[in-house]
């Protein structure tokens, strides 16, 4: 039998990959596992210069790095100027007249804020530090409480300068707001799914009512100012009203420009020292390229060693000659990797630059496909018990990380089913 060194390519690079999942499982950094994965694909391919050129094209792609720089730098500023902790607690009030609904309505919330404060992690500490103890207060179990806030934390795939919108708006060469346009009920029936899932997991747990806190986890008396509690949604109010041509002198607006006019208005209306303002939002800006965009380029690496192996060769060949593994391949592979890892991050931009751009050849479109498989990794992760996120909102609610996995799962689960079939059976 002759020896076919591409078998044996593709079976090295499956190691590699199964490898690079076992390490990301167990917490090693998620960029240099992914950095060293890629490389080390390519030596084995026998191209090892096809990493560097893929870590060269990441740090090219100034069209996703503009918009994710800019949605970071200002909500530095919006912490820096507590105009997210007043638009937290204008929010809390409306949650003391919920009443039965007091659970799904604090994901909602959650759902809602996390589209200026676009982190998951983020959102989970400041979120999370206000609404958890209310929730316990108000009789919910520490661990639905921790799942409600945390079960929010995907709704920034509305904002067009997420970092995950912006890598679909790239490979599918459309403008992000067309991109969010395009999944927003998808992502709506996602958001109630987990929500009222939740509330039903509560119910027949019995922990909807009747928790005793320890301590008094009532919020503080918080006098909110509702001007600045409006100035984080400010940016996305002038995104949209130029998109729809509303107001046709928005129009031109770019994401980056709406979060500078953002800054500006944040000074207007809060008065905090403008060196001050300055120094957070480079500061977001920094912290965006090391974090997320290391991320992206990291991945890249990955998916050029992917490439330099023939496995993404493979990979597109099986798609193309049946379209429906191409389907539940974007929506449950990004899913699973994210729920093992604890990040949707790395695995939705690996999938979508190495997949998503291949779409036509599936009977989809890149958005769809783009769409299906950021949202998926989102709703893995939000199953995570290794999350970030998780594990913030789970010590402040004093619980087991997994406690919050097992109650989240099941609208998880039925919310990534039915955004399969909402982005590819219409």
């Amino acid at each position: 039998m002759a020896f076919d060194w591409g078998i044996v390519l593709l079976m090295l690079g499956g190691i590699i990959v199964a490898g690079t999942v076992y390490l990301m499982v167990k917490q090693y950094e998620t960029r240099m596992v992914l950095f060293c994965a890629g490389l080390l694909m390519a030596i084995i391919a026998g191209d090892p210069f096809a990493a560097f050129k893929g870590f060269s094209q990441a740090m090219t792609e100034s069209r996703v790095f503009e918009a994710i720089i800019a949605v970071m730098g200002f909500a530095m500023v919006l912490k820096l100027t507590e105009c997210d902790k007043h638009l937290i607690y204008l929010l809390v009030k409306a949650l003391k007249r919920a009443g039965p609904f007091l659970i799904p309505a604090a994901t909602l919330v959650t759902f809602f804020i996390n589209t200026s404060i676009t982190s998951a992690a983020g959102c989970s500490a400041a979120v999370g530090a206000i609404i958890i103890p209310f929730l316990m207060a108000a009789g919910v179990h520490p661990a639905i409480a921790a799942a409600a806030v945390f079960a929010g934390t995907y709704g920034a795939n509305f904002n067009p300068g997420y970092a995950q919108v912006a890598v679909v708006a790239d490979v599918a060469n459309a403008n992000p707001i067309d991109v969010v346009a395009n999944h927003f009920y998808p992502l709506l029936a996602c958001g109630f799914i987990g929500a009222f899932s939740l509330l039903g997991v509560a119910w027949i747990r019995k922990e909807h009512k009747g928790y005793v806190p320890e301590e008094n986890a009532t919020p503080p008396d918080f006098k909110v100012n509702y001007l600045w509690a409006v100035v984080p949604i400010v940016p996305l109010a002038l995104l949209i009203l130029g998109s729809n041509n509303i107001v046709p002198v928005f129009k031109q607006l770019s994401i980056s420009h709406a979060m500078i006019i953002g800054v500006f208005i944040a000074f207007a209306v809060t008065r905090v020292n403008p060196a001050k303002i300055s120094k957070e939002f480079w500061h977001g800006a920094g912290d965006s390229f090391g974090h997320i965009f290391g991320i992206i380029i990291c991945a890249l690496v990955f998916v050029s060693g992917m490439k330099a192996v023939g496995l993404i060769k493979a990979l597109v060949d099986t798609m193309t000659s049946n379209p429906d593994i191409a389907k539940i391949s974007a929506t449950f592979g990004p899913f699973l990797l994210a729920v093992v890892c604890g990040s949707g991050d790395a695995a939705s931009v690996a999938f979508n630059k190495a997949v998503t751009i291949h779409a036509s050849s599936f009977g989809m479109l890149p958005t769809d496909m783009g769409s299906l498989a950021v949202i998926a990794g989102a709703l893995g992760r939000t199953m995570s018990p290794i999350a970030g996120g998780a594990i913030i909102c789970c010590a402040f609610a004093k619980v087991n990380p997994m406690e919050l996995a097992k109650r989240n799962a099941p609208g998880m689960v039925i919310a990534a089913i039915v955004t399969m079939l909402l982005l590819v059976y219409r």
